[in-house]
């Protein structure tokens, strides 16, 4: 503005913005998606729609709105999850809903971080550091998509933020922001789920989300007290896999560890319920198992 008048907001000097266009394009996509963030905020009050019981170990948890290049955190207090920050971040060069090994694309679902890469072991490349997330999980196994090492990653040397879609399908942030993440959550236990767009409800209906579930598992859980094998597989899918192991190959393990908790009532502990809706309805649980009393 100094140097001559400016016509309009980005306004530069030709033959600039022939030669400098991928580049400036890039920029105003990510300032567009900066300012989008900041104007849809979050409903007070509300979480994801996934999160809908976490325990006590999940200290944390994280969720991407893809939408608008978004990563939320989440502290897990007595009073439920509260959203503590959230960051600007990069998906993959062609988009989301990884399939196949290479195809540049960020995956969909619900993962949990299982590691943190110490930087001296990785290139320039990845900044600050790394966090390695649980792709592919079971359900991508099971729907045949292939591929891995997608990452929670920082930004090369000199380079502060990436393009809005400019990773090979890893998640990247700027070094910064990357490095608080990595100071606060915890390896395997930290859920990280990346949608399209979040939907945002009120954290008080989150109990009504999950109570025909919870009635379920507890109905499980009353039929292994029991010792009721007939009733026990009723709750299980013929497409059932553990350990690679079909329903039919697995059923003798089922039978013996029956036995051993027949009449004595199991408690579950640290229980987690993250929903995932995209095709198919689908709920990732994790908890402990523990039988209780004397024989």
């Amino acid at each position: 503005s100094q140097f001559r008048p400016l016509l309009k907001l980005g306004d530069i000097p030709a033959p600039m913005p022939q030669a400098a266009a991928p580049a400036l394009g890039e920029l105003r996509d990510e300032s567009l998606l900066r300012l989008r963030a900041l104007r849809e905020r979050p409903p007070a009050g509300a979480i994801p729609s996934q999160f809908l019981a976490l325990s006590a170990r999940n200290k944390h948890a994280i969720a991407i709105d893809a939408s608008l290049s978004r990563l939320y955190l989440f502290e897990n207090r007595l009073g439920g999850l509260a959203l503590v920050a959230d960051y600007y971040v990069s998906i993959g060069k062609s988009g989301l809903e990884k399939t196949t090994e290479g195809d540049l694309r960020t995956p969909l679902g619900v993962y949990f971080i299982t590691s943190n890469l110490n930087p001296k072991s990785l290139k320039d490349f990845y900044g600050s550091g790394a966090l390695p997330i649980s792709y592919p999980n079971e359900l991508d196994n099971k729907r045949g998509k292939t591929g891995g090492g997608i990452w929670l990653h920082g930004t090369p040397p000199g380079q502060f933020s990436r393009a809005p879609q400019a990773t090979d399908g890893c998640i990247v942030l700027s070094n910064p922001d990357l490095s608080r993440i990595i100071q606060t959550v915890e390896i395997g236990t930290t859920p990280v789920v990346i949608s399209q767009r979040l939907n945002w409800i009120p954290a008080n209906n989150v109990r009504l989300e999950s109570k025909p579930f919870e009635d379920a598992l507890a109905a499980w859980q009353s039929a292994k007290s029991l010792g009721n094998m007939n009733q026990v597989l009723s709750f299980y899918s013929p497409d059932f896999k553990s350990n690679g192991k079909t329903l039919s190959q697995w059923t003798p393990a089922l039978r013996d560890e029956l036995e051993k908790v027949r009449g004595r009532a199991t408690e579950l502990k640290d229980l987690s319920l993250l929903h995932w809706t995209d095709q198919s309805d689908t709920m990732v649980v994790t908890f402990g198992e523990v039988a209780v009393g004397k024989r």
